[in-house]
């Protein structure tokens, strides 16, 4: 193991990087990764990036619950641009706040 490599794979590690349970598949040496590349601290190889799925970013599919909210905050919506009566503004728009917050709590569940 090299002194440069070590001090890569020290910069890496205090960047955020995590060390691999998995060992390299040309040496078995220990690897760290950061942003999907991952580096060898015995033979200094990297093999091909490797994305790891995101939880933010992975598509999942959406409830029929979620799927609801988001068609009645539209209705609501459409009605608080319509609507001229401030205290029936102010009933929509509390309406609407309730659907926000019911909707963040259903992202959170899921």
């Amino acid at each position: 193991m090299s002194d440069k490599l070590t001090k890569k794979a020290a910069e890496i590690l205090l960047k955020g990087g995590t060390l691999l349970s998995e060992h390299c598949p040309y040496c078995s040496g220990v690897r760290v990764m950061k942003d999907g590349h991952a580096l060898c601290i015995s033979c200094g190889r990297e093999p091909e990036k490797k994305d790891i799925p995101n939880e933010n970013t992975q598509q999942r599919p959406k409830s029929f619950l979620a799927e609801t909210l988001e068609k009645k905050m539209g209705i609501l919506s459409k009605e608080l641009e319509q609507e001229n009566n401030h205290e029936k503004q102010q009933d929509i728009l509390k309406s609407i706040n309730s659907l926000l917050e019911t909707m963040k709590k259903l992202k959170r569940e899921q």
